[in-house]
C-alpha cells in the first residue's frame, strides 16, 4: 500500500487528506477503525519514542500520546502495590512487562491521558490489552498483536477503535520534509543516540550520577524528544511522572511539569488512596474528583450537597500542609530540558518535587547562576551540549 486516504485533516474542513510515500510502501497496516490525521502524528511520534526507549533500557516500553505530545511514558518496571493502586490495576493479578509500562505510562497523568493514542515498543499480549480495553482510548501503534489481545481491541469504541501495526525493521529517508504555506522545508532527521555518554559533562559539585538516574535522564531526554517545544520532562523510577510540553517559557514548563508529579505523588497519600468513594463512580469521574480534591478547589467536591455525589462519607480536607509535608518526601526525581536554563528559578521549583539530578545543554549567559542554585541544593547537573526541540 503506497497511500492510505483519510477522512479529513486535522479539521473536518481540511480535505482532501492522506499519508503516502514518496517511494516504497507504508511500513504500516491498519487492522482496525479508521486512523486519522492526528491520530497517525500521535502514532509515528509513539512509536519513535518507545523503540527508543526499548534500545536504550533493554525494556518493554510505552506511551500515552495527546495532541501530538506524550502525557507519559515508561519502560516495563514491576509496579508495587501503591502503583498498581493510583493506576486502577490492583485487581488484575499479575501483569506482563510490557502491561505494567502502559499502566505507568497512562497513569503518570490521567487526566492528560483521557482518549489517548497509544505506542508500544513490542507485541500487544492480553495483559496489556486488558488493561487498555477499560480505559477512554482512541488508538493503538504496535509492532504487532497476540490473537487475544486484537480480538479485545477490535470490540473498544462498539469496533471502531483504531489498530495499526507497524514494521518494526522499517527506517526512514534520512531526510525529511514538512510544506508550510505552500513552502517545503527540509531538515536531516534528529538521529541523535541517547545514551550514558550524554551525561558525562557534570558540570556541579556534585558529581555523582548513579546508574539508575542515567537511566531515568536517558528516558527523560527520549521523551523530549518527541514533545512539542519547550519542554521539561520529570522521571522518577523508569516513568516520566510530568511533562510540560509546548510552553513559551522555560519556567513555565517546569512549573507545569512539576505540577504534574506533584500530583503523581500525592495521588499515594493515605489520604488519596483511601477515599470513600462510590461503588458506582466511573474511573474517569474518579480521576477528576481526585484532581479536584488535591487542588485548591476542593470545595468544589467536598461543599455540602456535593460531596454526597461521589462518597459514601465526606472526607478530611487534604490540607496545604499536609500535602507540602508529603511532597517533602518525594526524592531522587530526575529532570531533563530540551533547552538550557536561563535563570536559577527553573532550579529552584525543580527543587520542591525533589529533583536530584538535571540533563539539559547548557550554554546560558547565566549558566553560573544555574550551576550555583544546583550547588545549594546538592544536586547533580550535567551539560549534553544538544537542544532538543521538536515541532
Amino acid at each position: 500500500m503506497k497511500e492510505l486516504e483519510l477522512k479529513y485533516g486535522c479539521n473536518p474542513n481540511q480535505k482532501p487528506s492522506k499519508i503516502y510515500m514518496k517511494d516504497g510502501e507504508l511500513p504500516i497496516e491498519v487492522l482496525n477503525g479508521k486512523p486519522g490525521y492526528i491520530n497517525f502524528l500521535d502514532a509515528f511520534n509513539g512509536w519513535q519514542l518507545v523503540k527508543e526507549l526499548k534500545k536504550a533500557t533493554g525494556l518493554p516500553a510505552a506511551t500515552s500520546f495527546k495532541h501530538v505530545s506524550p502525557a507519559g511514558a515508561a519502560v516495563g518496571l514491576p509496579l508495587d502495590e501503591v502503583g498498581r493502586r493510583i493506576y486502577w490495576v490492583d485487581d488484575m493479578g499479575d501483569l506482563s512487562s510490557l502491561a505494567c509500562a502502559y499502566a505507568r505510562a497512562r497513569g503518570a497523568d490521567r487526566m492528560s491521558s483521557f482518549g489517548d493514542f497509544i505506542a508500544l515498543s513490542d507485541i500487544c499480549d492480553a495483559d496489556t490489552a486488558r488493561i487498555i480495553k477499560r480505559e477512554v482510548s482512541d488508538g493503538i501503534i504496535a509492532p504487532g498483536y497476540e490473537p487475544e489481545a486484537l480480538e479485545m481491541l477490535r470490540a473498544k469504541k462498539k469496533g471502531n477503535y483504531a489498530v495499526i501495526q507497524i514494521d518494526p525493521d522499517y527506517v526512514p529517508t534520512p531526510i525529511e520534509t514538512k510544506d508550510v504555506y505552500g513552502m517545503t522545508f527540509e531538515q536531516g532527521r534528529n538521529e541523535l543516540v541517547i545514551d550514558d555518554a550524554l551525561f558525562a559533562n557534570v558540570v556541579t559539585a556534585n558529581k555523582e550520577i548513579p546508574q539508575q538516574a542515567k537511566i531515568d535522564l536517558a528516558i527523560a531526554m527520549i521523551t523530549l524528544k518527541y514533545t512539542q517545544s519547550n519542554s521539561v520532562c520529570y522521571v522518577k523510577d523508569g516513568q516520566a511522572i510530568g511533562i510540560g510540553a509546548g510552553q513559551q517559557s522555560r519556567i513555565h514548563c517546569t512549573r507545569l511539569a512539576g505540577n504534574k508529579a506533584d500530583n503523581w505523588f500525592l495521588r499515594q497519600n493515605p489520604k488519596v488512596l483511601n477515599l470513600p468513594f462510590k461503588e458506582k463512580i466511573g474511573r474517569a469521574d474518579r480521576d477528576n474528583t481526585i484532581d479536584v480534591y488535591m487542588s485548591d478547589d476542593y470545595m468544589d467536591v467536598l461543599a455540602d450537597g456535593i460531596w454526597e455525589n461521589f462518597f459514601t462519607e465526606k472526607p478530611d480536607v487534604l490540607t496545604k500542609e499536609e500535602k507540602r509535608a508529603w511532597l517533602d518526601q518525594m526524592t531522587d526525581v530526575a529532570l531533563g530540558s530540551d533547552a538550557f536554563f536561563p535563570f536559577g528559578d527553573n532550579v529552584e521549583r525543580a527543587h520542591r518535587s525533589g529533583v536530584k539530578y538535571i540533563a539539559q545543554p547548557g550554554g546560558s549567559i547565566r549558566d553560573d547562576n544555574v550551576i550555583e542554585t544546583c550547588n545549594k541544593y546538592h544536586m547533580a547537573m550535567c551539560f549534553t551540549g544538544i537542544r532538543l526541540f521538536h515541532h
